[in-house]
């Protein structure tokens, strides 16, 4: 594994000892320079590569999927809530009007909030607000000291402890890396005891059978200290599905949404779609079978709680075509989140999008990938981001550095979307220090720049910007190592947000209790 490394990334490992490990200590655990807790507002407007008429067609070519061709629901109880409002339902294909879609999608708000067990971490979604989120689901874990190898529960929590460390991220996804040391009976119960226990952001539930989905928001209100009623009076906590494309819903997600959204908590419908596999190579055709297969969802959720906070996803990118690998990052995935977000405008609904990248370790092309992802996220007006910070190989791998890395750029979104930037006044214009610099000075000297410099430009907190010599004088480190020092950092350093000791017990004897009764049931 060393000799991949040293051919990926190509660092001087050992070549000079200390070297950039004295700055990264500087930097880590409470003296890190990142920025403040906050809900960053985007306020650029959105890119808007369709037309009038193109926004139109690719709602017609939705309509029409469902309509004509309709979406298979392998769950028996939604087959049975269609059959009640109406829709055409032939075994598991389920055909509906657009004037009945449109009606229920109509019902859904465009705004709401999640409120986390700590309130000042609550979360708004919609309008201009964007929010980025962990890497979840991966089966794999990497870094410079371990490879690739399976993700460990001790994996699993040092990326919850990134996720709570870093404020630009902004919300505690799935399974930031899948502990597959822990059975898949109680997973679900470890991983979510560390979610709440590690980190006081707002939490998800993976909606793969009853017994996950209800133990889980049972350990929300645990955590919350919350009655059932202040538990439904506004949203705690999220799922997410994916539709099985083409044109499919299966049976474990559409019940985990109908449990959650019953108990008045959040619902976000992506459909994962790649062009030239599972959607049509063209990139309309993709997005329109997308639209069609979230839509079909979040208009059943709408008839059965009319109300309930649903987003609608983007995840649509292209394949190989050499090969039938997905790829991400890609000019297609950027157009196709765009494209989205005019479609999600065009419903009033919230719209999530991903960090993504198919790179295998953290290099040039995991940044290239991520950044296009990320900024089409901004671009196209998405106000929750999936898989923000610590995404590899597509999604099969979730690595500390690249976290770190990708939380880098995610503190400059948020530099980029602050006001002041653009500011106007007259101080900003500084037409007296241009007076008073003239034509054969600088402006390091001047009291303008004297006042600012401190909080005039982004400062970052792994990006080298020393000149050659002085960073190989340093050790001649590279990006991804300075990365690997900080994250083991701040793990060694991490203290735990505050939670009552009554409460973390009451956690701890729920787990014990629903591990006695068997957890999950599984098929292994």
């Amino acid at each position: 594994m060393s000799d991949i490394i040293t051919n990926q990334t190509p660092k001087t490992v050992g070549r000079r000892s200390g070297g950039r490990a004295g700055n990264v200590r500087r930097h880590a655990g409470h003296t890190i320079e990142q920025m403040p807790w906050r809900l960053p507002q985007n306020i650029d407007r959105p890119t808007e590569p369709l037309a009038e008429d193109g926004v139109e067609a690719i709602h017609i070519g939705a309509m029409r999927i469902l309509e004509e061709i309709g979406i298979e629901f392998l769950n028996e109880e939604a087959l049975d809530l269609f059959k009640q409002a109406g829709c055409t339902v032939e075994g598991t294909n389920v055909r509906m009007g657009r004037d009945w879609v449109m009606e229920m999608v109509g019902l859904a708000p465009a705004e709401f909030t999640l409120t986390p067990r700590n309130p000042a971490r609550k979360l708004h979604i919609g309008g201009k607000t964007i929010l980025f989120g962990n890497v979840s689901s991966p089966p794999n874990y990497w870094d410079f000291e371990t490879g690739k190898v399976p993700g460990t529960r001790a994996h699993c929590a040092n990326l919850l402890k990134l996720t709570q460390y870093f404020n630009c991220i902004h919300f505690a996804g799935g399974y930031p890396v899948e502990p597959v040391d822990v059975h898949a009976s109680v997973r679900h119960l470890d991983v979510v005891y560390d979610k709440l226990t590690l980190t006081d952001k707002v939490a998800h539930a993976y909606s793969l059978g009853k017994e996950r989905v209800e133990d889980v928001m049972e350990m929300v209100k645990i955590a919350g200290g919350l009655s059932e009623e202040e538990f439904q009076a506004t949203p705690r906590m999220y799922t997410n599905i994916n539709s099985t494309s083409p044109l499919k819903h299966d049976v474990p997600m559409i019940d985990g949404c109908l449990r959650m959204i019953r108990r008045g908590q959040a619902v976000f419908v992506t459909p994962f779609t790649l062009a030239g596999a599972m959607a049509p190579v063209t990139m309309a055709g993709a997005v329109a079978q997308s639209i069609a297969e979230a839509l079909s969802a979040i208009a059943l959720f709408q008839y059965v709680r009319p109300g309930a906070p649903c987003v609608i996803g983007t995840f649509t990118s292209n394949v190989d075509m050499k090969t039938g690998a997905p790829a991400f990052g890609t000019p297609e995935y950027m157009r196709a989140t765009q494209m989205t977000g005019q479609m999600a405008r065009f419903y009033g609904l919230p719209l999530r999008a991903s960090g993504s990248c198919a790179a295998n370790v953290p290099d040039g092309q995991a940044m290239w990938e991520t950044s296009n992802a990320l900024w089409s996220a901004v671009q196209s007006g998405t106000n929750v981001v999936y898989h923000a910070a610590g995404w590899l190989e597509g999604g099969l791998i979730a690595s500390p550095a690249k976290f770190v890395m990708d939380c880098e750029v995610l503190q400059m979104i948020e530099r980029y979307m602050e006001p002041a930037i653009c500011a106007t006044t007259p101080d900003d214009i500084a037409l007296e220090a241009i007076r008073s610099v003239g034509s054969g000075g600088h402006f390091f000297g001047t009291q303008h720049t004297q006042d600012r410099y401190e909080t005039a430009f982004y400062q970052p907190f792994v990006s080298d910007w020393t000149n050659f010599e002085g960073w190989d004088l340093a050790g001649a480190t590279w990006t991804a190592e300075r990365a690997h020092r900080l994250w083991k950092t701040i793990v060694d350093e991490f203290e735990p947000p505050a939670l009552d000791e009554g409460r973390r017990e009451a956690l701890g004897d729920f787990v014990a209790r629903r591990k006695f009764e068997g957890g999950a049931p599984t098929d292994f």
